[in-house]
């Protein structure tokens, strides 16, 4: 089968196409003929071997897939062949085949396409984790969206939404993005290329602060934020797309009851009962027609170092998703 390998750390070039080995089912995993790959931060992160876990080389891209259970193993029972699922992985995405263990399958319902099934998972359960696990929103709270045009920003727009809150303000680096986040159902709308953004967040709150933000730059975004905290607030930090860490001192934090809080999609992979029912969530929203996908471009798989540059250049809006040839 073919494949996106990159054996050492660096940019989009690393990225190679290869022939790989395809993998066979057995006991309690499944075959997937890949439809639709989603692309995230994750992977260039990987790539850079900057990721939050160590990346062991050589390294196939790829958490989460949309395709069609071609063979299953001896031990398999909830799953037959030529069912439509989505799934997400530890790595090896970026191919024409998978390998999945049956438990984390998630049936697509007839209505949803492999496309908007890749472009859910990943950006669709941390927006959703951020939110309401680690996040924990109530109602009409107000919620700040940073990078609200991308992946998991117009999700997590819509989803603050959902879940009740009062007010969502997003930032967004061009006015394009900024009308998408509005599209989206965002009461406010601030460009966090200006220097006093964090000062425009603050007022159109009535000078309380946010109760809940999305921060997932790092560096100076993420101090700005820190000041735009209420008594309570919770900052989730979920990335660091700039690639610079930030320090802070936790003191800070006791005048006002804030929180500082770290989200890593993996640990909610690791329990069941808090992936698998909010991925079913996720997908009825979608059916429902509450929660909207923005597809920012598909490509096919051997154009994969030019998604990553895309991605990295903050030139795109939406998800980026990746498509085995000739599907």
């Amino acid at each position: 089968m073919r494949a996106i390998q990159f054996k050492e750390y660096g940019g989009p070039e690393v990225l190679n196409l290869i022939d790989a080995e395809r993998p066979v089912a057995t006991g309690k995993n499944v075959v997937i003929e890949v439809h639709a790959v989603g692309v995230n931060y994750a992977d260039t992160a990987r790539r850079e071997g900057q990721y939050v876990v160590p990346t062991p080389l050589p390294y196939i891209p790829g958490a989460e897939v949309a395709g069609v259970v071609t063979e299953v193993g001896e031990e398999v029972t909830t799953i037959k062949p030529g069912t439509r699922v989505v799934t997400l992985l530890e790595s090896g995405g970026y191919a024409e085949y998978v390998l999945a263990d049956e438990r984390s399958l998630i049936p697509l319902p007839d209505q949803i396409d492999y496309q908007t099934a890749a472009a859910l998972p990943l950006q669709g359960l941390s927006a959703y984790h951020v939110l309401k696990t680690m996040g924990r929103l109530e109602k009409g709270e107000t919620v700040l969206v940073h990078a609200a045009a991308g992946g998991v920003g117009t999700i997590a727009v819509q989803l603050a939404k959902i879940f009740g809150a009062g007010k969502v303000i997003a930032t967004a680096s061009t006015a394009e993005k900024l009308e998408l986040a509005r599209e989206m159902g965002a009461d406010v709308l601030v460009n966090y290329t200006e220097e006093d953004w964090e000062k425009q967040v603050f007022e159109a709150t009535g000078r309380k602060g946010v109760d809940v933000a999305l921060e997932m730059a790092g560096g100076e975004i993420f101090y700005k934020t820190l000041k735009c905290l209420a008594p309570f607030g919770r900052l989730v930090v979920f990335g660091v797309a700039s690639g610079e860490q930030s320090k802070f001192n936790p003191s800070s934090l006791m005048a006002r009851n804030q929180s500082v809080i770290g989200f890593f999609l993996p640990q909610i992979m690791r329990r069941p009962e808090l992936l698998l029912p909010s991925t079913k969530e996720l997908f009825q929203y979608v059916v429902e027609g509450k929660l909207k996908l923005t597809i920012g471009g598909t490509f096919p798989l051997e154009q994969a170092q030019e998604v990553h540059t895309l991605l990295q250049g903050r030139k795109t809006v939406g998800k980026l998703v990746l498509e085995p040839a000739g599907k």
